[in-house]
């Protein structure tokens, strides 16, 4: 990459040679203010802009997220409770019978740091190869099936 010109990525060989350069200047450890120092800062949004187009890591699942989370911290379904309530809530929400309410978010979110964003995210509910057949849920009360 030229070392007067910065722009966008193009492709694999550039982003290898702005990473190459943006360690350099890191290990060079420039002031703020200094040429160095904007440099890195450019290289760094154009890497970054880079890897948001081409390594795009979806939001996970929010029963992945809890369950990440209860692995990292050693915790249990019932330790849950005082975040989702009883134990027949957290096996509902663990089982897909029962989404997370908003003051289950917040409670996750501010008892375990659970980003909000992974928990309101529609979780994906693996069926039984028996339930394929079946609708995916009752139809709200007082609506009618069509034939």
């Amino acid at each position: 990459m030229d070392a007067l010109e910065i722009r966008v990525l193009k492709g694999e060989a550039e982003y290898e040679a702005a990473l190459a350069e943006v360690e350099k200047l890191m290990d060079l450890n420039p002031a703020q203010g200094t040429p160095d120092a904007d440099r890195l800062e450019l290289l760094a949004l154009v890497v970054r802009d880079y890897e948001d187009r081409h390594f795009k890591i979806d939001v996970p699942d929010p029963i992945e997220a809890i369950k990440f989370r209860m692995e990292q911290m050693g915790l249990t379904r019932r330790d849950l409770e005082k975040y989702i309530g009883g134990r027949g809530k957290v096996s509902e929400v663990f089982g897909g019978k029962r989404r997370l309410s908003l003051a289950m978010i917040r409670a996750l979110n501010a008892g375990l740091g659970i980003p909000a964003e992974s928990l309101i995210r529609q979780p994906v509910i693996k069926r039984k190869p028996a339930d394929r057949d079946k609708p995916a849920r009752k139809p709200a009360v007082g609506v009618q099936k069509s034939a």
